[in-house]
C-alpha cells in the first residue's frame, strides 16, 4: 500500500507562520504535522509515500530526506501550486499509483491520532474516509449518507441538518475506485480545467456513476485541521497527552 501526502498550498491563511515554511513543516509540540504523518503511516505499515510539494518545495523535500533517509518517498512538484488546488495535486500523482491495488490519500494540514489509519485499514469496505461527527458549520466538508451507509454527499455547502459529520481528509481508495476517479479527474482538469478545486468535486461526481465512500467513525480519536493561526494555537493546547 502507497500513501499521498498532498503538500502542496502556500497557506495564506496562516500567514505570518507561514512566511518561510510550508505549513506541514509547522510544528505542534516536538514534531511537525509532515513528521507526524509520515509517523503514522509507518506505524501502520505503509512504507512507500509520495509527497505532491509545491510552495517551498526544496525545503520540503531536503527536510523529509534529512528526517528520514531511509524512507522510500517520491516528490512530485506542482509547479501551479499557487493557481491550483488540491484536485490538481491529486492528479498529478496519476502514473504513481494507478496500478496500486489500494492507497492512502490524506491532506498535510491534519493532527490526527495514528489509530485512524488502523481504522480505515480494518474497514470491511474498498473504500471509506475518516470521519468526525462533531457539530458542524460552513467550513467543513460534510458528509451525508443515504439508508445503506453510502456517502451520496461531501461538499462544504452540502445540508448542515442532513449531514452526519465532517470528513478528515484522509482516505483508503481501492484500484478500481482509483481507475475511475483519475478517468474522472482526467476530464475535469483537462477538458474542463476544474484546477482550483477541492478533489472531493470529484468523489461527488463519481457518486452520480455509482461509486461510493463509506464513512468509518473516527470521532473517538483526536483530529484536527490547520486552517488558521488560531487553528494553530488551539492545537498546541488540545493535543492530547498522548501524541505529543
Amino acid at each position: 500500500m502507497k500513501a499521498i501526502i498532498l503538500a502542496a498550498g502556500i497557506a495564506s491563511r496562516l500567514r505570518p507562520l507561514t512566511n518561510d515554511r510550508p505549513k506541514c513543516l509547522l510544528e505542534i509540540g516536538n514534531r511537525s504535522l509532515l513528521e507526524r504523518a509520515i509517523d503514522a503511516l509507518q506505524a501502520n505499515n505503509i512504507h512507500e509515500i509520495i509527497i505532491v510539494t509545491g510552495y517551498l518545495h526544496d525545503m520540503l523535500k531536503s527536510f523529509v530526506q534529512t528526517r528520514y533517509p531511509n524512507l522510500s518517498v517520491k516528490f512530485i512538484y506542482n509547479e501551479l501550486y499557487a493557481s491550483t488546488n488540491n484536485i490538481y495535486s491529486l492528479w498529478l500523482a496519476k502514473s504513481e499509483v494507478l496500478n496500486e491495488k489500494e492507497i492512502i490519500l490524506l491532506d498535510s494540514d491534519i493532527l490526527f491520532d495514528p489509530q485512524m489509519l488502523k481504522a480505515l485499514q480494518e474497514s470491511s469496505h474498498a473504500n471509506c474516509l475518516a470521519l468526525d461527527s462533531h457539530k458542524l458549520g460552513e467550513e467543513e466538508i460534510k458528509v451525508i449518507v443515504d439508508e445503506n451507509k453510502r456517502i451520496i454527499e461531501i461538499s462544504k455547502t452540502c445540508s448542515i441538518q442532513k449531514a452526519i459529520g465532517e470528513s478528515i481528509g484522509i482516505e483508503k481508495i481501492s484500484n478500481s475506485y482509483l481507475t475511475a476517479l483519475y478517468k474522472e479527474l482526467d476530464q475535469m482538469i483537462v477538458n474542463e480545467q476544474l484546477d482550483n478545486v477541492f478533489y472531493e468535486l470529484a468523489f461527488e461526481r463519481l457518486i452520480k456513476q455509482g461509486h461510493y465512500f463509506y464513512p468509518v467513525d473516527t470521532s473517538d480519536f483526536f483530529s484536527m485541521e490547520l486552517d488558521t493561526v488560531e487553528d494553530f494555537h488551539d492545537a498546541i493546547n488540545r493535543i492530547p497527552k498522548h501524541l505529543q
